[in-house]
């Protein structure tokens, strides 16, 4: 899988769990992916103070983005 196609499967993994975040007053963008294989994402809105968001990002963010890219190691919540 080319960066390319990588960006772009991480971004319709972001497309599958928005509607989640959004739900809640929340949102997710995507800041960079580092050598394929760490994604950097900022939670956004109430996601921001939410105790439950490194959670969210791993049980919910890391897994989908996973599904779409298995070679993805990590994924990091910038502040």
């Amino acid at each position: 899988m080319t960066s390319e196609e990588i960006k772009i499967n991480v971004e319709k993994a972001l497309d599958e769990i928005r509607p989640f975040l959004e739900s809640d007053g929340g949102n997710i963008s995507l800041i960079s992916i580092e050598d394929d294989k760490l994604v950097r994402v900022q939670l956004q809105g109430a996601c921001v103070g939410c105790s439950v968001n490194q959670m969210t990002l791993k049980s919910g963010v890391e897994m989908t983005i996973k599904k779409y890219v298995p070679q993805i190691e990590q994924v990091i919540n910038v502040e």
